[in-house]
């Protein structure tokens, strides 16, 4: 793939200036669908893989990844928000012309949705959030849309909050995202969390961290998780009729584990589905109480419930609770992932915590996996699962339906761009 045209964004030789400006970009091919009748499934799979390349020459030193059959995710830093509608203009604009794909020209139709903060300012999700809905908006809207997130995020009127919770479930504004875990060494989906969004009619998505703490307050909680759940169920029929056999995980809060009611509702629910599911809890959570924690924990075992604990070492880790779980899989947090190739010691935390896991009998999942070089190392030192914004970042069930297809369907000749079937050394390039 050829394109004219050069937009170099790049300080230069010697050490950067600090940035003021974050921006996360999202950049898709409108058209993938008619380009894939003209190319053929496998050249069109390899698009965004030539549009990645593309972008990271032509803006120059940004960070660019493939997040999906037809759209590219980069980020960069800038001066000014006018650094970010400079290069998205100058994207589009060298896109509006043909461009020649293995000797032919095709139109290639590219939509961009972004979001620009000050560095420091907003959360990492809060930026992904509003820039997935950016792209959304430019697809209504076929045009760039920036979200300009300097004035900061409303704040939530939380008594409004709490009197429209305990409806929203009734009326359809609560849905489910899944994000996939990959298993390293069979290099396949072995499983996938299950995240809960609330979608409010007028304030727009609201996140977990937003609604979570009230729902527990207010006592929602229970019912938010058990609708969670009979949500799951159902779409696990959907991907067991597709052929996928998947075991979905859930979040529970701590207060649910002490909470005799709730603990004998959902075992009644998976047994009488026959669901494979997991519950995700923190060993804090168990800290609060745990001897009901404990026995509850017992319970779920007991029929099944795969029981993970997650973000371990954000908390106060202990080994004197650890032992007593009947866990069969820890969840390294992301704050040790993230930094795994530019620290000297997170790697040393990894590398113990996955020796420990395995010899307590669990499987290790690494969170926040979003750099090929983190892989390649997470593989070499023996992390079973691994989960982040390299693989998927959360989707909903119908894009997660597509995700597990189109990986399944892949033609063994046009494996190098599937995430799950590269060789290894394309992990090692780091």
């Amino acid at each position: 793939m050829s394109i004219i045209g050069n937009l170099e964004l790049s300080d230069g030789p010697g050490p950067r200036p600090v940035k003021a400006w974050q921006f996360l970009c999202l950049s898709e091919i409108a058209n993938f669908a008619a380009l894939r009748r003209h190319l053929g499934r496998g050249r069109a799979d390899r698009l965004a893989f030539d549009i990645s390349s593309q972008v990271a020459s032509i803006l120059g030193g940004v960070r660019v990844s493939v997040v999906g059959r037809s759209i590219v995710e980069f980020g960069f830093e800038g001066d000014v928000i006018a650094d970010l509608e400079r290069a998205l203009a100058s994207l589009s604009e060298i896109f509006a012309t043909p461009v020649n794909i293995d000797g032919e020209p095709h139109e290639i139709r590219m939509l961009f949705g972004a979001a620009a903060a000050p560095v420091g300012a907003t959360e990492d999700v809060r930026l992904a959030e509003e820039t997935e809905s950016a792209l959304d908006q430019a697809r209504v809207e076929q045009a760039i849309v920036i979200r300009d997130l300097s004035m900061g995020t409303p704040a939530f009127d939380r008594l409004t909050l709490t009197r429209e919770l305990g409806a929203a479930i009734a009326n359809g504004e609560m849905f489910l995202q899944y994000q996939p875990k990959v298993h390293v060494r069979r290099q396949e989906i072995s499983s996938a969390e299950a995240l809960v969004r609330w979608q409010h009619p007028t304030r727009g998505l609201v996140l977990p961290g937003d609604f979570i703490p009230l729902a527990e307050e207010i006592g929602e909680i229970g019912p938010l998780t058990l609708w969670t759940l009979d949500k799951v169920i159902e779409d696990q029929r959907t991907l067991a009729a597709d052929g996928h056999d998947l075991t979905i995980f859930i979040n529970i809060s701590g207060q649910l584990l002490a909470d005799t009611s709730f603990v004998a509702e959902a075992c009644a629910k998976v047994c009488d589905n026959a669901a494979r599911i997991g519950f995700e809890i923190t060993e804090t959570s168990v800290i609060r109480d745990p001897q009901s924690a404990i026995a509850n924990l017992q319970t779920f075992a007991d029929v099944g419930i795969t029981i993970a604990i997650d973000d371990y070492g954000a908390g106060l880790s202990s080994l004197a609770y650890l032992k007593q779980l009947p866990a069969r899989e820890l969840k390294i947090d992301k704050m040790f992932v993230l930094q795994l190739t530019s620290s000297n010691r997170d790697p040393l935390i990894v590398r113990s915590t996955i020796d420990l896991a395995h010899a307590l009998e669990m499987e290790v999942t690494a969170e926040g996996v979003e750099t090929q070089a983190a892989m390649a190392l997470l593989t070499v030192m023996g992390c079973d699962m691994v989960q982040g914004y390299l693989i998927s970042r959360p989707i909903s069930i119908d894009a997660f339906r597509q995700f597990l297809r189109d990986d399944k369907l892949r033609p063994e000749e046009y494996s190098a761009p599937s995430m799950f079937k590269r060789p290894a050394s394309f992990w090692k390039s780091g």
